[in-house]
């Protein structure tokens, strides 16, 4: 069973060497690249004001966050969601950087930089000279992304798993193996060898079905299949 975590951080601004500060933290679980549904998601008072250009961003003042926990109460929940599993963030190291120095002002070691996934990369890698922000990934996969009106971490990590998901070949959750949780016992089939005299039954697709498969092509670009279609019978001799 191969786990991961999708991550992002809302932070008061830039650089935690000047004193800003972590304010929200989400991530979502991912098993064999499928998620599981599982997730974590926290409001931290920052303990300081969130400047004007930060509020635009992510739309939280300090107002709003003044009765949530600060960082070190939530510290162990996040750790113990977080495990030692690998961790994508999209640009990671702003996300580790800011992580870091809110362990280290809580007493704690900061995360194994070895975990550290950065989508960001891999996507410079998929698509060179392109944009690559979550937005454009999300239009370029065609993935919903309306409701991104404003940053919030919790919509940011369901929507990074997905672009993370096209990015790693666009595993899709039918075809991924069953986690250990769900396995079933295998089921035996009794198989009759004897063919002889056996009529072939040929399966024929009905209209209605040839009609669907030829509209999921056509939203397909120069599908494989319609060139076969389109090809000439091969004539005998």
């Amino acid at each position: 069973m191969s786990r991961t975590l999708v991550l992002d951080t809302e932070t008061t601004g830039f650089d935690p060497a000047t004193g800003d500060r972590v304010l929200e933290v989400a991530a979502v679980e991912l098993v064999n690249l499928v998620p599981t549904g599982r997730f974590y998601h926290q409001l931290i008072d920052p303990e300081r004001e969130v400047p004007e250009e930060a509020v635009k961003v992510h739309g939280f003042t300090w107002e709003m966050l003044r009765d949530k926990p600060k960082f070190p109460a939530i510290a162990q929940d996040m750790l113990d969601f977080l495990g030692d599993d690998p961790i994508v963030a999209h640009n990671a190291p702003f996300d580790f950087g800011f992580l870091d120095a809110e362990l280290k002002l809580a007493g704690r070691a900061p995360l194994d930089r070895a975990r550290m996934v950065d989508s960001l990369q891999l996507a410079k890698k998929r698509f060179p000279g392109l944009p690559n922000s979550l937005d454009a990934l999300c239009r370029r996969y065609g993935i919903d992304n309306s409701m991104r009106t404003a940053h919030n971490a919790l919509l940011d990590v369901q929507l990074l798993a997905q672009v993370y998901l096209e990015l790693m070949g666009g595993k899709q959750p039918g075809l991924a193996l069953a986690t250990r949780s769900n396995v079933a016992a295998p089921v035996v089939i009794a198989v009759d060898t004897d063919v002889a005299g056996r009529v072939p039954r040929p399966i024929l697709p009905t209209e209605e079905e040839l009609a669907a498969h030829r509209a999921f092509l056509g939203k397909l670009k120069e599908p494989l299949w319609a060139a076969l279609e389109a090809a000439p019978e091969p004539q005998p001799g």
